[in-house]
């Protein structure tokens, strides 16, 4: 049985909008191609820089749940994080689209064009909008250690399956976090990720695998940061 939907049947959204502005009615953000019926893994970060690891746990994520696409959310800023110097939000798009280069692997920023801050809010959005797609929330098992402090993070879990992808270090502290107790008895075996995307909420997985100790904060400590775009019209001896 394929869970693959044909290309064909995909629905692409409007083109992008600006926000609406106070007062007036919100606009429809863009979203990557969707129909109904799809398995979509939602990706969250800032992507500050994109890493192999990101692609690692998407490729999982993938195959063990059987997805038809994964999106990577390039969110403005992290709410839990300092981001003062984070580049700017087209700067790290790029450098995801540029790293990812997967058919099944869409790059999007649609927090910036609905204003949300936060993951409920998004995955709200996210489900009202596309009633008909089966969504499943991505994480790595150092983000389920800290799940606990993300705003209306129970709720979270009451609107979408959750996966964890085990990171080198984080597994026991994962699974005795706060949020790691509290989803333990809504997990899945391994063997079931086929089942999570569509489930009777709450749902959730801890998924095993290769692991990998890249970290986006490492990088940047190392100097290893996102490529800033240059505009063509800047004349090269400015650039």
């Amino acid at each position: 049985m394929s869970f693959l939907k044909p290309a064909a049947a995909l629905r692409f959204a409007d083109p992008p909008r600006l926000i609406a502005s106070a007062g007036s009615p919100r606009l429809p953000a863009h979203l990557p191609p969707h129909t109904n019926g799809m398995r979509i893994g939602l990706f969250g970060g800032t992507f500050n820089p994109p890493h192999a690891g990101h692609l690692l746990v998407s490729r999982i994520a993938m195959a063990r749940m059987k997805l038809d696409r994964v999106w990577w959310i390039v969110t403005p800023g992290n709410p839990l994080k300092e981001n003062a110097g984070l580049p700017p939000l087209e700067s790290r798009m790029a450098a995801a689209r540029k790293l990812a280069d997967h058919p099944r692997i869409d790059i999007t920023g649609f927090e910036a064009e609905i204003g949300t801050r936060y993951t409920y809010d998004t995955i709200e959005y996210l489900t009202r909008r596309c009633p008909g797609v089966d969504f499943v929330w991505m994480m790595g098992a150092d983000n389920l250690a800290q799940f606990h402090r993300w705003q209306r993070w129970r709720d979270i879990a009451h609107m979408t399956p959750i996966a964890v992808i085990d990171r080198p270090g984080s597994t026991l502290k994962a699974a005795h976090s706060r949020a790691g107790q509290y989803l333990s008895r809504y997990r899945f075996r391994e063997g079931e990720g086929p089942l999570l995307p569509g489930a009777t909420l709450p749902a959730f997985i801890f998924l095993h695998g290769p692991r990998s100790g890249l970290s986006s904060t490492e990088l940047r400590r190392a100097g290893a940061g996102v490529p800033p775009i240059v505009s063509p019209i800047v004349p090269a001896a400015v650039r």
